[in-house]
């Protein structure tokens, strides 16, 4: 179940989109997209997990701000696109475990691994509802913006088809 709260205009640094507010049962999710989505093909799409130490903090030890904005700029670029904001910090694990796994991070380990050094889940998030809201666009096909085979086989084990993917480039 995914419901469908709002809509309206957000003026960003990289023009002019709208934002939906969805509500999951548990949580809110939030979507930012420009353009007509309703039967597109080839839609951008841009799945993004919370984070607090890339968004707010302003870390250099995390690139989810960097790619954020880069997601920002090819929807605008293409006039057309979506990103869907869940709350799913620490890649599910909560804050918590994204803060005591970046000793892991520090001494080298990449980010998943030092996630289950610290005993939490390698990638906790659930894309489900990432799905659910494309639907509710009645988007034909997504491009996603993303080289997480996680999210790719979520997405398209609900049926959302997935005509690529493209990693994002820092």
């Amino acid at each position: 179940m995914v419901i469908h709260l709002a809509t309206s205009d957000i003026n960003t640094k990289f023009g002019l989109f709208q934002e939906s507010l969805f509500y999951d049962g548990k949580k809110e999710i939030i979507v930012l997209f420009m353009g007509d989505l309703e039967a597109k093909k080839n839609v951008l799409c841009r799945v993004h997990s919370s984070c607090i130490y890339g968004h707010y903090f302003n870390s250099v030890e995390c690139s989810c701000q960097e790619e954020m904005d880069i997601s920002q700029q090819l929807i605008q670029q293409a006039g057309t696109g979506l990103i869907i904001l869940m709350d799913q910090e620490g890649k599910g694990n909560g804050h918590l475990g994204l803060m005591q796994s970046m000793a892991y991070k520090r001494q080298g380990i990449p980010q998943a691994k030092a996630y289950q050094a610290a005993g939490f889940s390698k990638d906790a998030r659930d894309f489900s509802a990432a799905a659910k809201i494309i639907k509710h666009f009645q988007i034909h096909s997504v491009q996603l913006l993303t080289n997480n085979e996680k999210k790719v086989n979520t997405l398209e084990e609900f049926d959302v088809m997935i005509s690529g993917t493209r990693a994002i480039k820092l």
